[in-house]
């Protein structure tokens, strides 16, 4: 795919004057459009030994080639973008941004800093967007939307439609603010990267605590008879130690098959099921 993908260029710019092999000039079109590469082929040329490489390598490809005249240059440059990348696609654009502007100012002498830049960034940016994109919006914005189904509102469905669109913007400047940036994202910015990081991760926790308390309804029927007193498990004991205290446990039981156990998703969705079914037939869960 490596060679296929420098060879379809090199071929369709064979005939390059050797006078014109200097650093070219991109315009905010040809940004726009490794932005679009990228943000649509993130993770269709995905591999476990690259990762997310060869998007990344085709979305420069067109820009790489405005800027590097000379065949050999394009091809080292080329290269360079095919070794080992991984990142919250949506906060990719910053560190994608930012590479595409020190190879349009320095070109192949950016060679080494290009690599450090991304190795630099793919950690610190994929907390932000592990935390804000793939955990928080989808949370807050999925459970609205849920609820609001629930309710036969269609209005959360148009509402989580319109929070799509709008990351679209949001990605794109993203991506202006990296190619802006350049390598001043390194010395500026690398703390408070930081910083926001715990407080999104925090902020997180904080949401997903409440959806257990709120959405996750798991209840027992059970009663202990003594005598002439009849205790309800659910009202007289468990709700008095811990409101929700089933849902809890019901949260912990996922998170240790999928964390120690590796299920996944799918079988933990069956399994539940089951435990539904033969719970409320036993007269075990109401």
């Amino acid at each position: 795919m490596r060679e296929e993908m420098i060879m379809m260029n090199k071929n369709k710019n064979r005939m390059i004057p050797q006078e014109d092999q200097r650093l070219g000039t991109l315009t905010k079109k040809d940004r726009r459009s490794m932005y679009r590469r990228w943000i649509f082929t993130a993770g269709l040329g995905y591999n476990y030994e690259t990762q997310q490489a060869p998007s990344v390598a085709f979305s420069m490809a067109k820009a790489l080639r405005k800027i590097y005249k000379n065949e050999d240059d394009y091809v080292k440059a080329m290269d360079n973008h095919f070794k080992f990348f991984n990142v919250t696609p949506h906060m990719g654009n910053i560190i994608l941004g930012a590479t595409l502007a020190m190879e349009e100012k320095d070109g192949l002498k950016a060679y080494d800093a290009v690599q450090n830049l991304k190795a630099s960034l793919m950690g610190p940016l994929s907390g932000v967007g592990d935390a804000l994109i793939w955990v928080l919006l989808p949370t807050v914005f999925g459970s609205i939307a849920g609820y609001m189904a629930l309710q036969g509102n269609p209005t959360g469905a148009l509402i989580w439609i319109f929070i799509n669109f709008l990351l679209y913007f949001a990605k794109m400047g993203l991506f202006e603010l990296g190619y802006q940036s350049g390598t001043k994202l390194i010395t500026t910015m690398s703390e408070k990267i930081n910083i926001f990081t715990d407080a999104i991760s925090v902020l997180g926790l904080m949401v997903i605590g409440t959806l257990i308390a709120t959405s996750i309804k798991i209840s027992t029927p059970l009663t202990f008879t003594t005598g002439d007193v009849t205790m309800e498990l659910q009202a007289d004991i468990l709700d008095k130690i811990m409101p929700k205290l089933l849902s809890v446990f019901l949260v912990a039981f996922v998170y240790w098959l999928m964390g120690k156990k590796k299920w996944s998703p799918t079988k933990i969705i069956f399994l539940i099921i089951g435990i539904s079914i033969f719970g409320s037939v036993a007269g075990i869960l109401g």
